[in-house]
């Protein structure tokens, strides 16, 4: 496989080498609110198979990450039920950033400038492989997505929507 264009190091790829989690590199060219959509469709990857990464928090703005599908919405009140919090909701952008250390559009779960819990759609972790954010917009890495379990000790959540994004 010929590697395309390799890009900079970011703290999530600094992370991933010295935790010795093997990746690909997809860069593409980002589009403001474009999402995992836009980019799957770049790539030429199935949207379901495109993790994003959300950074979300409970009724005591304790933060938390979400990885879900990237063609499907986070129920926040199944969510809420399942990690035993009486409310969950997205964080507004500035938050995110704060919180995270990376941009929105940008946020990987790996390195995060905040220590915080990791929740991942289970149904993520049937899939061979996957593609989530490497630290900065307009960039992917594809990774087994055990590794969210082994390495970031991510919690196996159900909390997808049905309904598909498109």
């Amino acid at each position: 496989m010929a590697k395309k264009e390799h890009v900079s190091e970011t703290p999530a790829t600094q992370w991933l080498k010295a935790n010795q989690v093997a990746f690909t590199e997809h860069p593409y060219s980002y589009l403001e609110h474009g999402g995992a959509l836009h980019s799957a469709a770049v790539l030429g990857w199935d949207a379901y198979a495109v993790v994003k990464t959300l950074i979300m928090q409970d009724q005591d703005a304790k933060p938390l990450v979400v990885l879900m599908h990237g063609n499907r919405k986070v129920s926040t009140k199944n969510l809420a039920r399942q990690i035993g919090a009486k409310s969950v909701e997205p964080c507004a952008p500035e938050v995110a950033n704060r919180h995270s250390g990376y941009l929105v559009g940008g946020t990987s779960p790996f390195a995060t400038r905040r220590a915080m819990p990791v929740f991942i759609e289970s149904s993520i972790l049937e899939l061979p492989r996957i593609l989530i954010n490497g630290g900065r917009r307009g960039y992917l890495v594809g990774i087994d997505p055990q590794v969210c379990v082994q390495v970031l000790c991510a919690r196996p959540v159900q909390c997808a929507m049905t309904e598909v994004l498109r």
